[in-house]
């Protein structure tokens, strides 16, 4: 496959982070207060619940018309018709969507009209017990993280470029920073199945998006940019047994979870995928990972930030060359 990579594309500098007025606990509604997205399309991946929903909220009450994709288009009901109610609310619908099913991505795509001017890849799936593969042969984790995605996302780049000035999201997440991604057994048919390594190579695979999409997509007008939402409590951990979820400490023994201080709301949490999707104060920024609304430091395994939680950005989820590598892996994988 040929590709092409965009010259001149700027190399990391932590010296020169992006940082916004926002701080961690800042919310959605907050970040995006003040912004006209009306005439712009989103598409949000699983943006009926949790932090898709969130994020859906904050682009269409600032005027964007928004497409919740998701498994059942029946369980965005209730939030399309709450913002149907809101004045000056963008229209929003639900089309079908499985992300573990790379035909569901390509009709997605034929089915798409027009210019798209933001793609939030924020659905996922996390710690499934045992090792599940699609029909396909991947790795449930990494089909529906990040091979689903990088599908969408290809598919649709007509869409974007079309908008002239187009941003792709990927909601990632802090469990990257453990698990560089295995080019040598990806779907874990040799290695023995680890739960959290499965999703923390689907992580790092979603940052290495970011960075090959940044490095491929700039001459088309189109940012791309990963961000770890932080540690909020959704519907994401409902594969987690109750022994993990006490040993992580966000769950007593009469079974109510119990957030730890550092801990946000999933309106906090989508707020930095509404910062990437919609901000001005972001213009241009493109190949980077954010977290608490700023650009995130390149950190070693076990840094940690003042709330004593790990932070920061692992060097492989950055590297050009694994980044390059995944997009033919992914290529390939979709073409098979």
């Amino acid at each position: 496959m040929t590709t092409n990579i965009q010259p001149g594309t700027p190399a990391r500098d932590d010296s020169a982070l992006l940082t916004t007025p926002f701080g961690p606990h800042a919310t959605a509604r907050e970040v995006i207060g003040g912004v006209d997205l009306h005439g712009r399309r989103a598409v949000v991946t699983g943006g009926a619940s949790g932090l898709g929903a969130e994020t859906v909220r904050a682009l269409a009450t600032a005027g964007a018309q928004v497409t919740v994709a998701t498994r059942r288009p029946a369980d965005a009901a209730p939030l399309v018709r709450e913002l149907a109610a809101v004045p000056g609310a963008g229209r929003v619908t639900a089309h079908a969507l499985d992300l573990s099913d790379p035909a569901s991505a390509a009709a997605f795509a034929r089915d798409w009209r027009g210019p798209l001017d933001i793609l939030v890849a924020n659905a996922g799936i996390m710690a499934l017990p045992t090792r599940t593969l699609t029909p396909a042969g991947w790795e449930m984790q990494l089909a529906t993280n990040h091979l689903g995605h990088f599908a969408l996302a290809t598919a649709l780049h007509p869409a974007l470029a079309a908008a002239g000035a187009a941003r792709l999201v990927v909601v990632s997440s802090g469990a990257h920073r453990d698990a560089p991604f295995d080019f040598d057994d990806p779907h874990f048919a040799r290695r023995p199945y680890d739960p959290w390594a499965a999703y923390g190579q689907s992580k790092t695979a979603d940052v290495l998006l970011a960075v090959g999409a940044a490095r491929r997509w700039a001459g088309d007008g189109i940012t791309a940019n990963a961000l770890n939402p932080g540690y909020i409590l959704t519907r994401l951990q409902r594969h987690i047994d109750d022994a993990t979820m006490r040993a992580f400490g966000v769950l007593d023994d009469e079974g109510n979870l119990t957030p730890l201080p550092y801990y946000k709301t999933p309106e906090q949490g989508a707020a930095t995928s509404v910062l990437l999707a919609a901000s001005p104060l972001v213009a241009g920024a493109t190949g980077s990972y954010f977290e608490d609304n700023r650009q995130a430091p390149t950190v070693r395994p076990g840094a940690v930030a003042e709330e004593g939680r790990p932070a920061g950005v692992a060097a492989h989820a950055l590297d050009p060359g694994s980044a390059d590598r995944l997009w033919e892996y992914a290529t390939a994988a979709l073409r098979a």
